[in-house]
């Protein structure tokens, strides 16, 4: 009997860390002000905007922290509203909360994707700011979310938290808005088990982004531009902005940007062979009638490490036995909206006073799968997923079809 797939564990950390985490873990130097420059912590600095065609990287405890960050160098007032999307995580509309905005929420259609008619009509004059998720990976049209936010004057921050690699008409995701931000949690392209990084070209945003993550006193000057790069903008940003910025210290340690760094040279390996896993997935479960795994738009390239699809003709009896079924075969799949307390689904935010209907985004959640396809995993283990999700679908679908029922 062939045994499930491990879907849980990350890749293993690349053998290359060992030495600079020995080398840490010796001289206890796991602050990144310690060093007076390049320090670890700055270093991944350097290569991630290197590495994203970035000006300015700053390195933080979480991608919330670095949605939060965003959102504080925007200088937004208190109460300013900040569009997201109807699907995400929790943490998204938490961080703007935490940043003392109102979280407004656009429907997304059964691809995933932000509703633009909804996005549309809800950038009004007294939105201060549009945060996109591209929520496990699935990119909403960016050509006209920043066509509608350039002439309405709206900065874009980008949550790529699932994105890294991901592009645009071949442009990196989170290089399209004013701000990208990124994770480094254990499920996503580079695992530090915690951490998250900003992106941006903007001197003055990332200058009182790297004061409020607790840059204090002046160990900002340790932040560098790129080599080649005009310094006086950023240090005359820095200069203006001392001693005006609360601190919030969400700092990443010199331990896991030991951690990070040397998988960056193993990024691209990790992408091509995700979209390569996930493709072959899809192609399986695209031949059941009841399961649809929805496109890509055009100008996208994906670079996933799960798969989403939906279930087609199910009712909520059926999807619940769905999962058991998919269950019993070795398969895990959670569905967002009947997963209870579940973090993406919309109506579990009570912190939020104003949630609207969404009926397109309810609808969705309640049909829509997720299962992990970790990129390390060979075809005969997709196989076995795919193999077990038909199946699932057969069993609780197949019978009524047979009969004509």
């Amino acid at each position: 009997m062939t045994l499930a797939p491990n879907v849980y564990d990350a890749e293993p950390i690349p053998e290359a860390a060992r030495a600079e985490i020995d080398r840490l873990l010796q001289s206890g130097d796991l602050f990144r002000y310690t060093a007076p420059e390049d320090a670890p912590v700055a270093l991944l600095e350097t290569e991630f905007a290197a590495l994203m065609g970035a000006k300015y990287a700053l390195a933080v405890a979480s991608c919330s922290a670095a949605l939060f960050l965003s959102l504080k160098a925007l200088n937004l007032p208190r109460d300013t509203k900040v569009l997201i999307p109807a699907f995400t995580f929790a943490a998204v509309p938490s961080a703007v909360v935490h940043a003392e905005g109102r979280p407004v929420l656009v429907d997304v259609k059964d691809n995933y994707r932000v509703d633009m008619e909804d996005f549309a009509a809800k950038l009004t004059g007294d939105v201060g700011a549009v945060i996109i998720s591209h929520m496990r990976g699935h990119t909403s049209d960016m050509d006209a979310i920043m066509a509608l936010c350039d002439s309405a004057d709206i900065p874009v921050i980008e949550d790529a938290a699932h994105s890294l690699g991901t592009q645009w008409h071949g442009r990196k995701i989170g290089t399209i808005g004013k701000i990208g931000c990124f994770s480094f949690q254990s499920y996503k392209m580079l695992n530090a088990g915690e951490g998250g990084i900003l992106i941006t070209d903007d001197a003055d945003l990332i200058a009182r982004a790297v004061i409020m993550s607790g840059a204090y006193e002046h160990n900002w000057k340790k932040h560098k531009p790129p080599h080649g790069e005009n310094s006086s903008d950023l240090a005359e940003a820095f200069a203006r902005w001392q001693n005006r910025l609360p601190l919030y210290n969400t700092r990443l340690s010199n331990l896991s940007a030991a951690v990070i760094r040397p998988q960056i040279p193993e990024l691209q390996r990790r992408v091509s062979d995700g979209l390569k896993n996930h493709d072959h997935v899809a192609d399986l479960l695209n031949r059941s009638p009841w399961i649809d795994v929805p496109a890509p738009l055009a100008p996208e390239t994906r670079a996933p490490d799960s798969i989403q699809f939906n279930l087609v003709g199910f009712s909520d009896e059926d999807t619940v036995a769905f999962q058991d079924a998919a269950k019993a075969r070795g398969v895990s799949v959670q569905v967002f909206g009947m997963s209870q307390d579940n973090a993406r689904a919309f109506w579990n935010w009570q912190f939020i006073d104003d949630q609207g209907p969404l009926p397109q985004t309810r609808e969705m959640l309640m049909r829509a799968c997720d299962t992990r396809l970790p990129v390390r995993l060979r075809k005969p283990e997709l196989d076995f997923i795919a193999e077990a999700l038909v199946a699932a679908a057969e069993d609780v679908k197949g019978a009524g079809l047979a009969y004509g029922t």
